[in-house]
């Protein structure tokens, strides 16, 4: 079996291309931009998808770091909520690889897809408040673990980045604004995608020049996003998140049927 050192490189324009893209997608959403990279890379190069996927995310960690930058530059920058979401997505990452390989996922599949659906709904009736604060206390900071759990999950069982958890919550739950959700869900991805992308480096699933074109592409662009962002109405940013998670959704269950997860 070939693998990225012995296979065909691809140019460095379509890897460019979807680095790109990503990045602005990144900067705009505040996800990691995987979900437009992956399909891109797939279009545009001949890569496989399992070499897509590990390719895209050598290129997420630079562009949520240039992401994180530019939402801090603009003023946000809670680290402290980002470190406590992340320490949570560390440890759900690796409870839902382990949960993938032993069990049946189909109820946590369809239970996914109802929260992702109840939150692109919630957020066509809800304005985010762009002037809230957010105060750590001991049952705060417990939450914001728990919702890093769940981002973790999400990303070790359906291969989902952790922005489809942690914005909607953040925003829906705790009734912070847009803006926060995306700086920190941007942040907080970080360390999950490091690890990610050692383990794809180590395993030979990608290689570092791939990937070093396609972050070359996200560090341009996501903070052009982030710019987007902030230029946003609080109202246009939740329709257009929450069109994204219909989105999401829609493939979610398109893959649950044709897997025959649905019986």
């Amino acid at each position: 079996m070939s693998t990225p050192d012995t296979a065909a490189q691809p140019s460095f324009l379509p890897l460019l291309g979807a680095g790109l893209v990503g990045g602005l997608f990144s900067g705009v959403f505040g996800v990691g931009g995987g979900l437009i990279m992956v399909p891109l890379l797939l279009w545009w190069t001949t890569m496989e998808q399992k070499r897509a996927h590990a390719t895209s995310l050598l290129a997420i960690t630079p562009a949520a770091i240039a992401g994180a930058v530019a939402y801090g530059v603009g003023g946000i920058f809670e680290w402290e909520i980002a470190l406590l979401v992340a320490l949570g997505a560390v440890i759900g990452a690796q409870v839902g690889a382990w949960l993938l390989r032993k069990t049946k996922v189909t109820i946590l599949r369809w239970g996914f897809i109802a929260f992702v659906v109840f939150s692109a709904a919630g957020l066509l009736f809800q304005v985010p408040n762009r002037e809230t604060d957010l105060e750590i206390t001991l049952i705060v900071g417990l939450l914001l673990f728990v919702v890093g759990l769940g981002m973790g999950l999400s990303a070790g069982l359906f291969g989902i980045g952790g922005g489809v958890i942690v914005i909607p919550v953040l925003v829906l739950f705790f009734g912070q604004s847009d803006l926060l959700a995306k700086g920190v869900s941007l942040l907080a991805m970080a360390p999950g995608s490091i690890s990610g992308s050692i383990s794809h480096m180590r395993h030979k699933t990608a290689s570092l020049r791939d990937g070093a074109w396609v972050a070359l592409g996200a560090v341009v662009t996501a903070p052009v996003g982030a710019l987007f962002a902030f230029a946003l109405s609080p109202r246009l940013a939740a329709y257009l998140f929450a069109g994204l998670l219909f989105f999401i959704a829609s493939t979610l269950i398109i893959k649950a049927l044709r897997s025959g997860t649905a019986s």
